[in-house]
């Protein structure tokens, strides 16, 4: 089964320029290095990689969860340095239901969300570095049909759909959340096009049967490599990596996730 996000990788018009973004004013540590290519390590379990690409960048959207006992530190530290997002009232900090957000962007335009929610259990995972991470909880998908995406995904992937309408969803499985949206939606808070990016997602898995589900249930064509460094497949027009960790099987009960079996 998949328990978490275990990397993601993006492109970038500039090193330099997300070196200054995500270890400067994030303080993601910097696992390795290069002229075309960096690696961060926003929590012991996740890494964010950026490679240089002399082409347009389509924004992504991610969402960091925060430890709630971390948030009011994190948007203090993270307004002396930046500008945060706006919503339509004015106000930079979002109070809903179940939790708190806030919203910023990178220089290549990515969308950036700390979020934080008041019934996940702490003490369950370790917060992360300056801002409290948890886990990255959100990779935005947009695709030209999500109904069909979203069933495609929990069908061959297994996972659980939420929030479900016409253009949006959240597609589930253990502290990962894929906002699988319609290309026609907009991304809040200041309404911006749900572009579809160049990007690799990779989902940490439980064990090898899984895996093999996987590798018997797709369509050959799909498959991209399949190696030491996981199973990489096609899916609506994304890379996705289905790659073995140590994450804990059940993370999203221990952490009273909603979605958790």
């Amino acid at each position: 089964m998949i328990t978490h996000f275990a990397g993601l990788k993006l492109k970038t018009v500039s090193i330099q320029g997300v070196k200054q973004f995500y270890n400067g004013v994030l303080h993601f540590p910097i696992t390795r290095e290069s002229e075309v290519e960096i690696v961060f390590r926003p929590t012991p379990e996740f890494t964010l990689t950026f490679e240089e690409a002399y082409e347009p960048i389509a924004p992504v959207h991610l969402a960091f969860e925060v430890a709630s006992s971390k948030f009011e530190s994190a948007f203090r530290k993270l307004s002396e340095q930046i500008s945060l997002l706006k919503w339509p009232n004015g106000e930079v900090v979002d109070r809903f239901d179940s939790g708190v957000n806030m919203y910023f962007k990178d220089g290549d335009g990515h969308l950036l969300e700390f979020i934080a929610h008041d019934d996940l259990r702490e003490g369950v995972l370790a917060p992360s570095g300056t801002y409290g991470i948890l886990y990255l909880r959100e990779v935005g998908l947009p695709v030209e049909d999500p109904v069909a995406a979203r069933l495609w995904m929990k069908e061959l992937l297994g996972l659980s759909i939420a929030r479900e309408s016409e253009d949006f969803a959240f597609v589930i499985g253990g502290t990962a959340h894929a906002v699988v949206v319609s290309t026609k939606r907009k991304w809040i808070p200041i309404t911006m096009y749900a572009l579809v990016p160049s990007m690799e997602i990779t989902y940490g898995v439980s064990d090898e049967s899984y895996v093999d589900q996987i590798r018997s249930s797709l369509d050959r064509r799909l498959i991209i490599a399949d190696d030491d460094e996981g199973l990489i497949f096609k899916m609506y027009g994304y890379r996705i990596r289905m790659k073995i960790t140590s994450f804990p099987k059940d993370i999203a009960a221990r952490l009273n996730l909603p979605n958790a079996p």
